[in-house]
């Protein structure tokens, strides 16, 4: 994990110089940012730990995706850890000096993967877990291979690539899932700031990932996002929603380590899991994605004209 501490800026402005509107998305993209970022909100002060990577938060592995919100606060639980808050993300993400990307005020879908054409998802097979289909959407890259993709604090893989869940702080937030820093398609913005609000903790999605936090010197973490401490939520009612508790995720955890999680349709030798849904195991392990899964690279990337005003 990677320390991040500093004064954090809960409002900032950030001058767009060149831009475009994606259609599809309905969202301004913008290309490059004038510097400097300006803070025009209060500042807090903040220490944490975050996950250098996305779970499993190892370098050279492929993020885990197809989780919903509950499930992913269910593995950071089981080794000890917690849903990153919105805040945390974005401190994490864009540095003490507010910048609108990891490396710096030009947004470049080289080096955080983004900008990959549109194909079409098959949502029924995206929906009961099709290995086939998802490895056929996947244009990810695997954590730690994008060398200029870090932050000032050291962290890796944000924003872009894959799409993150963290616990929601904001007003504007519906549920206690938020989406974050976009996906590897074009018509993303892949800024550190902006958010999605409109997925409920159920959403799961074949670009959507996440990573865990924690607090600094050796504090024990509240699995909990805000919200549920507020409500007085116990967790195991987050584990009523995830499908399984941290018991056995960290039963699935060891197995890993040794390389040991096959799964024999919903069984895993060892471990007592839940009988249903029959995609259980596999999400528990993390081996949605089919074999045929092909990294991300130029081949399949479409930037938009606006660019050649900046490369």
């Amino acid at each position: 994990m990677k320390l991040v501490e500093g004064d954090y800026c809960t409002k900032v402005e950030q001058k767009c110089l060149v831009h475009w509107w994606a259609p599809q998305n309905k969202k301004k993209v913008c290309e490059k940012f004038a510097a400097p970022t300006k803070c025009i909100g209060k500042r807090v002060k903040k220490r944490f730990c975050i996950d250098t990577f996305a779970w499993p938060n190892e370098k050279g592995v492929r993020p885990e995706v197809m989780n919903t919100f509950y499930q992913a606060q269910v593995k950071c639980a089981a080794v000890g850890k917690r849903m990153c808050t919105e805040s945390e993300w974005n401190f994490a993400c864009e540095g003490p000096e507010m910048l609108p990307f990891p490396h710096g005020y030009v947004r470049d879908p080289k080096k955080c993967n983004g900008d990959h054409k549109w194909d079409n998802p098959k949502m029924t097979k995206v929906g009961r877990r099709d290995s086939k289909e998802l490895a056929r959407l996947w244009r990810g890259v695997p954590s730690g291979s994008q060398p200029e993709c870090v932050s000032a604090f050291g962290v890796h893989d944000l924003p872009a690539n894959n799409d993150e869940v963290v616990a929601a702080e904001s007003r504007r937030a519906k549920y206690s899932s938020v989406n974050t820093g976009g996906p590897w398609y074009s018509g993303v913005r892949n800024q550190c700031r902006p958010k999605v609000y409109s997925h409920n903790e159920g959403f799961f999605y074949y670009f959507l990932g996440f990573r865990c936090c924690g607090e600094a010197d050796g504090e024990s973490s509240d699995p909990r996002t805000p919200d549920q401490v507020a409500k007085r939520w116990k967790f195991r009612r987050v584990e009523k929603f995830a499908g399984f508790n941290v018991g056995q995720m960290k039963e699935v955890i060891e197995k890993k380590a040794k390389g040991e999680c096959h799964c024999k349709g919903n069984t895993l030798d060892g471990v007592k899991l839940p009988r249903r849904p029959r995609y259980m195991c596999k999400t528990m392990c993390g081996t949605l994605l089919g074999p045929g899964a092909k990294d991300g690279d130029d081949s399949t990337r479409a930037p938009h004209r606006s660019r050649r005003a900046i490369d």
